[in-house]
């Protein structure tokens, strides 16, 4: 090892894949201290590791991945966590000098591989050994989470996912909490109920989603302020649950879907706690230490550490976690959730009064 270990991730996306790998750095700074890291990343992607401690953002191109394996030449790394299945990211992974390689690659004939100490996680992926069908089981049965997989595959200690954001953005956050009128509410719950467009089983539907609110007015120590979020896709949807959750006599306002990533993770820093599908804004509130509950239809609620923050509801239909647009989520009732979010409430009084 040299006296300063340089260490390659490549995680590209997406976007909560990328903020809850954050979790492997806490372990690897400490299994290589005074290490540097350099994480190839999407452009889109690449705002959430700013603020990161010895933490060099690097973009990779998919269609040019020869660029980066150009700028990486000459340098000789301790340690490559390679976590994409794409070529160009195995690509640039099995190119770069590198005393130890963890993860996906490409054999000799130029397909995607994994090294076997990285074999918990591959085998439930795309380029699984065992095939799509196989892959698919393992990940339905899986039981460990991602932090735990990803550090045992590294050899680490597990570690927390961390968005880091500035005074500036947490001032900025603030002064949009007080110009939607949130500053004065006592309780203010974050609903992130849509999903976007490719999954469209793991949202909550407009109605459902203003009954769980309802059901928590009920049982809620005080009367709640409801923060719409989302992001471009939710824009139309979000407008139509607003206007829901107003009319039903509730005090409510939105994110809107114009911020950025950053922006989008200041307001739900916000908030007393956080309703949400298995996306970017699950893992937003868990890197941001925010009390959550969420929801599972077509993907793995076995996957998510909440850190002790919250809580999971995962649909009891036969088809969970089967990684399918269409799952029945039926059983994501609005009386299981509010349950929920009102424990969830209730253990954060009780915490705050001792």
């Amino acid at each position: 090892m040299s006296e300063r270990d340089s260490i390659l991730i490549v995680k590209t996306g997406a976007l909560g894949d990328v903020l809850r790998t954050t979790s492997i750095l806490p372990g690897l700074f400490k299994r290589y201290p005074g290490a540097t890291v350099t994480w190839v990343v999407a452009e889109g992607a690449r705002s959430l590791l700013d603020g990161q401690p010895d933490v060099e953002a690097c973009v990779l191109d998919l269609d040019r991945p020869e660029e980066l394996i150009g700028a990486l030449a000459g340098r000789r790394f301790s340690l490559v966590v390679s976590l994409e299945e794409e070529r160009a990211c195995c690509e640039v992974a099995g190119a770069v000098d590198a005393e130890r390689l963890v993860g996906a690659c490409l054999d000799e004939g130029g397909d995607p591989v994994y090294t076997e100490d990285s074999a918990a996680w591959f085998d439930m992926s795309l380029i699984s050994r065992f095939g799509r069908e196989r892959a698919d089981e393992l990940k339905a049965s899986n039981e460990r989470t991602h932090p735990e997989l990803l550090a045992s595959a590294l050899g680490v200690e597990e570690g927390r996912p961390s968005l880091i954001l500035s005074e500036g953005e947490e001032e900025q956050a603030a002064e949009r909490w007080e110009r939607e009128g949130l500053a004065s509410a006592e309780l203010v719950v974050g609903l992130n109920t849509g999903a976007g467009a490719r999954w469209p089983s793991k949202q909550l539907d407009i109605e459902r989603t203003i009954e769980t609110a309802l059901s928590i007015r009920e049982g809620a120590p005080s009367e709640p302020a409801f923060f719409v979020l989302g992001g471009p896709e939710e824009e139309e949807r979000n407008q139509e649950l607003l206007g829901g959750l107003r009319s039903s006599g509730l005090q409510a306002a939105t994110s809107g879907s114009t911020n950025t990533l950053r922006e989008f993770a200041g307001l739900v820093s916000r908030c007393d706690l956080v309703i949400t599908s298995d996306s970017f804004c699950l893992h937003a509130a868990i890197a941001r230490r925010v009390p959550v509950v969420a929801f599972f239809a077509p993907t793995s609620a076995a996957e998510i550490e909440l850190y002790g923050l919250g809580e999971e509801v995962r649909s009891t239909a036969p088809d969970y976690c089967s990684y399918k647009p269409d799952t029945d989520n039926a059983t994501i009732t609005p009386r299981r959730l509010a349950e929920a979010a009102l424990r969830v409430l209730e253990l954060g009084s009780e915490e705050a009064s001792r």
